[in-house]
């Protein structure tokens, strides 16, 4: 679980396929194999750590579901990945709650200048619109954001300073894809609403 605040922002040093090898300022007693970071939101494993000059290098495996339902099978060397790692009890939940499983990709349709925030306008993918709600949460590659505005399948967010200059949200661009988590509480609603009556 996590809380789709960014501690850290990482560089993609090497693809083999599915595996993923980051290098991340993080100290390296904090981290070890078999724990879970959310890279770019979306939550991988961790099956290698070691210690590197100003952090660490860890390498993570995506399944095939994981390639088919993010940006991670468009990855190449080079790229700058947010990261965050699990939340641990009794962390203090400063975003909103987060499991990593992205649900999507969404296509940045346009940004705009607001003062010295910038205003994005995303489009859901098919079947995801219905998730999103005007001053509900998303993650969007990872960002833990309150959506401004939804019109048909297109939303709104704001990005302040401080996002665009600690998480890759300063290098996006209209055209770019992010992954996209909808907010667990509206997947669980939708469901239920699906079922209404059926259940005993």
């Amino acid at each position: 679980m996590f809380t789709g605040l960014v501690s850290s922002v990482g560089t993609l040093q090497e693809r083999d396929g599915a595996r993923f090898t980051i290098a991340a300022p993080f100290k390296r007693k904090t981290l070890e194999a078999g724990d879970s970071v959310a890279c770019d939101g979306c939550c991988l494993t961790l099956i290698d750590v070691g210690k590197a000059k100003g952090g660490v290098v860890f390498t993570v495996e995506a399944s095939n579901e994981t390639l088919d339902r993010t940006t991670l099978r468009d990855w190449q060397a080079g790229r700058r990945i947010n990261l965050e790692r699990a939340l641990a009890l009794g962390d203090v939940l400063g975003g909103h709650l987060v499991t990593g499983h992205i649900d999507g990709r969404a296509r940045i349709f346009s940004s705009a200048q607001d003062g010295d925030s910038v205003r994005f306008v995303l489009e859901a993918p098919d079947g995801l619109a219905a998730f999103i709600a005007p001053k509900g949460a998303v993650a969007l590659d990872g960002v833990s954001l309150t959506v401004n505005a939804v019109e048909g399948d297109r939303f709104g967010v704001n990005i302040i300073p401080y996002t665009l200059s600690h998480t890759t949200w300063g290098d996006l661009k209209p055209g770019d894809l992010v992954n996209l988590e909808v907010d667990i509480l509206a997947r669980y609603v939708a469901r239920l609403e699906q079922y209404e009556g059926r259940i005993t």
